[in-house]
């Protein structure tokens, strides 16, 4: 009999080696396919390679969340620099699409930032893993030109969102922003047309400070927006950005490395200790270092703590099984993943993400270790 061999020898290799992947600010696209001779950013890999023991390209195939799109997108293109033989194709569909497909087992990974619950793991038989890989805001973005460092209070951001305050010099957003002159301009809100993670966390940050609208609107992937108000939707983080880039008065929720990629303005929002906070990488450190990932990796940031956190703030995660019936596909994700775990971290400032902190990075890589087929592979 072969003697099986777990991955955290291999995950001990991943973290030891220095191997190069570069940063990039390439755009999100609805398929990215790891095949490309650059990364987002057009600079070239290292020669630094992970030997796998077969011949020809494996190819996994994943979809799901928008959010983590494109940091995804530059980690498998430097991937399959460093390991052509190793190709990752991921479909930026949604959480809710993308939940669905892994469910239905049509693909190898899916991604979400929502974590799937008791019920929907134990439907399927191959065993889930849900492994956190990076971390991001969810922003209120906006598009008023000459209107700058527009701050919003819990109150007011809940009653643009129920369509309660729909013109932007109503007297609650003029009492949020004294220095400001804010134009007579109806409010148009644009959110999620799709099923969708970036607004299950939304909505479950609503529901959380307001029960009004817990009680009348709720949280999920999906929700039934209010009649009153001028609302609309886009389909992913990719068709937010682009309404509010294309409506002059729109304002609405997007995952902060969008916004920042795409030059959207974005307020600051009141905290739980009261006090404005601007979305930015640093913000979204404090609060994840107020949050205890506990042992099945899934932690809910409904309403974050501390002074200087800022309020809406997302673990995402890629789904996983825990068995694959190819043994070479095993290989091929354990070494996606750890390749994320490690150097696919350093990317992740730039294009607006949070990277991991190490106890959760080592959590992740003990969880990933439950794939284990009979055979090793092994990184020069």
């Amino acid at each position: 009999m072969k003697t099986k061999q777990l991955f955290r020898s291999v995950s001990a290799l991943f973290v030891a080696l220095s191997l190069t992947a570069c940063g990039g600010g390439g755009q999100p696209t609805e398929n990215t396919t790891g095949g490309g001779e650059t990364t987002g950013g057009g600079e070239t890999a290292s020669s630094t390679t992970i030997e796998v023991p077969f011949e020809g390209t494996v190819s996994l195939n994943g979809a799901g969340a928008s959010f983590p799109a494109p940091l995804y997108q530059n980690w498998f293109v430097s991937l399959a620099q460093v390991q052509p033989k190793l190709q990752v194709n991921y479909q930026s569909v949604g959480s809710g699409a993308g939940v669905e497909q892994f469910t239905q087992q049509t693909v190898d990974f899916g991604a979400s930032d929502v974590a799937m619950k008791d019920e929907e793991i134990d439907a399927i038989d191959r065993g889930v893993l849900l492994l956190p890989m990076t971390a991001g805001s969810i922003v209120y973005a906006y598009n008023l030109p000459g209107v700058e460092g527009l701050k919003l209070s819990r109150e007011t951001y809940v009653g643009i969102a129920l369509g309660k305050i729909t013109n932007w010099n109503d007297p609650k957003i003029a009492a949020d922003n004294p220095d400001l002159t804010l134009p007579d301009l109806p409010i148009t809100f644009v959110h999620r047309s799709d099923g969708s993670g970036t607004t299950g966390v939304f909505t479950m940050h609503l529901s959380a400070i307001s029960p009004e609208w817990k009680d009348t609107i709720g949280e999920g992937k999906t929700v039934q927006w209010p009649s009153t108000g001028n609302f609309i939707g886009g389909k992913g983080n990719e068709g937010v950005t682009a309404a509010i880039s294309q409506t002059e008065g729109a304002i609405g929720y997007v995952e902060y490395g969008y916004a920042k990629n795409n030059g959207l303005t974005m307020a600051s929002l009141q905290n739980q200790a009261g006090n404005f906070i601007v979305p930015s990488d640093e913000s979204a450190s404090k609060t994840l270092a107020n949050v205890e990932l506990p042992e099945n990796l899934r932690a809910f940031i409904t309403d974050p703590e501390g002074d200087e956190s800022y309020p809406i703030v997302t673990y995402t995660w890629m789904m996983a099984y825990k068995t694959y019936d190819d043994p070479n596909k095993a290989i091929a994700m354990e070494a996606m993943i750890q390749y994320g775990l490690t150097e696919g971290q350093k990317a992740a400032p730039e294009l607006g993400y949070i990277p991991l902190p190490a106890n959760v990075v080592e959590k992740v890589a003990a969880a990933a270790d439950q794939i284990t087929p009979d055979y090793t592979i092994t990184v020069n």
